[in-house]
């Protein structure tokens, strides 16, 4: 239920004098009965998502530090290498509100570090600083973490609350959950299609082409291609149209080249993997988080029939090519989302 000034019949001019009566009610107005907890876990995953371009292969992470209904410090992490979320808030703390840090809370989206890594342990520094309660969003999978951090508050006698927003707050890292959960890259699937089901000629060849997408969604393409680790194809994409897999039409890092082939294609430096499994395994040993497939129906079908797949997305054109090579069929899963880009639409797609 919602509430407005008017249904609470309270005058503005009683709002300048009665602190307590404001802010019961301010608190009402702002949080919508929504727990304070999920409030400020919120702005931990805002503040989190600023660190989306470099803190990879960390994860993105946003810490609040909060006194009675006041934020008094918050944070995240900017860079690999540099301050966790956590430091960094506690660091913004300013020093007329340090004599507060025993009455406060500091929501961190996941859990404190707790080992010595280029950074010292954020469990040990909140132990330090003496914070009465620690929010966490959720575990970190990290096998040098994995519940010790939660471990060292409670052994500290901090009260720890653990699972607000989790979906949402492992959602936001999901190349680094699954990479440290599942031991191998989070993939992604992506193709375009035409709106009767095929994705090119059967005879296609250089300077023969089936055009689906548009160029907003080869903008869109160019864009999540720097948001991956790697970018995955088959010797026969590489054969007949020698793609590129840059990201010409977006700002960013290009993804790794990777081809699914047995033997290497000359002039197209890449690096190769004879089966999926090779691939998955091979990558995940060199510390790739996130895989973009792009390939044709065969590459992209092989991963599919594995179950080798979490998310992917599939562009259909309006254009009607009557034959051709047939659009790749998945198995089990969900459609979460369609954007309309121009006459294309885009299906995000997640696997179940």
């Amino acid at each position: 239920m919602n509430y407005s000034l008017n249904e609470l019949s309270i005058p503005v001019s009683q709002f300048s004098k009665d602190t307590t009566l404001f802010t019961i009610h301010f608190s009402l107005l702002t949080f919508n009965l929504m727990s304070i907890d999920e409030h400020y876990m919120r702005r931990c995953l805002q503040l989190a998502r600023n660190g989306f371009q470099h803190a990879r292969p960390n994860p993105m992470v946003g810490a609040v530090v909060v006194c009675g209904e006041r934020i008094i410090g918050e944070g995240y992490h900017v860079r690999c290498g540099e301050g966790h979320a956590e430091v960094n808030a506690l660091a913004s703390v300013r020093p007329s509100d340090e004599h507060l840090l025993p009455e406060s809370t500091i929501y961190v989206s996941l859990e404190p570090c707790a080992h010595y890594g280029k950074t010292p342990p954020c469990a040990r520094l909140i132990v330090e600083k003496r914070l009465r309660r620690c929010v966490v969003g959720c575990i970190d999978p990290f096998s040098k973490v994995q519940g010790r951090g939660i471990a060292i508050l409670r052994e500290a006698g901090i009260d720890v609350t653990v699972g607000v927003l989790e979906q949402e707050c492992l959602d936001l890292n999901k190349h680094f959950m699954t990479y440290h959960r599942f031991h191998r890259p989070f993939i992604t699937l992506k193709w375009a299609e035409t709106s009767d089901g095929f994705i090119g000629y059967a005879d296609q060849c250089p300077g023969h082409r089936l055009t689906i997408s548009n160029s907003l969604t080869r903008m869109v393409c160019h864009q999540r291609r720097t948001e991956h680790d790697a970018i995955l194809v088959g010797r026969h994409t590489v054969m007949t149209d020698h793609p590129r897999l840059d990201v010409r039409h977006w700002h960013g890092d290009a993804p790794l080249r990777v081809v699914l082939a047995h033997n290497e294609v000359d002039s197209y430096p890449a690096l190769y993997f004879s089966s999926v499994e090779e691939a998955v395994r091979g990558l995940y040993d060199r510390g790739v988080q996130s895989l973009l497939v792009e390939g044709g129906r065969q590459t992209l079908q092989s991963f599919i029939d594995r179950g080798l797949w979490d998310e992917a997305f599939v562009e259909t054109g309006p254009s009607v090519a009557g034959e051709g090579v047939c659009s790749p069929v998945l198995n089990e899963h969900e459609l979460v989302g369609t954007t309309f880009y121009g006459s294309n639409r885009m299906a995000w797609i997640k696997h179940r």
